[in-house]
């Protein structure tokens, strides 16, 4: 059983928590016109990575 490699695993989690912390932050600041708290920002990126690793540990590549 081929999963996807650790490092492409990390990578994609990480991309996935900077972009839905980023979109997040542009929410609250367009809502309610202050920026974002930093520790609110990291418990959304938290989240977001929980399930995209087990996502992202379930899912095989298709053979090229």
């Amino acid at each position: 059983m081929y999963h996807l490699p650790f490092w492409q695993r990390l990578i994609i989690t990480i991309v996935a928590m900077l972009a839905a912390s980023y979109l997040i932050a542009l929410a609250w600041q367009q809502l309610f016109s202050f920026p974002l708290p930093i520790y609110l920002g990291g418990v959304i990126g938290g989240l977001t990575a929980l399930p995209i690793w087990e996502f992202l540990k379930r899912i095989r590549p298709r053979d090229v």
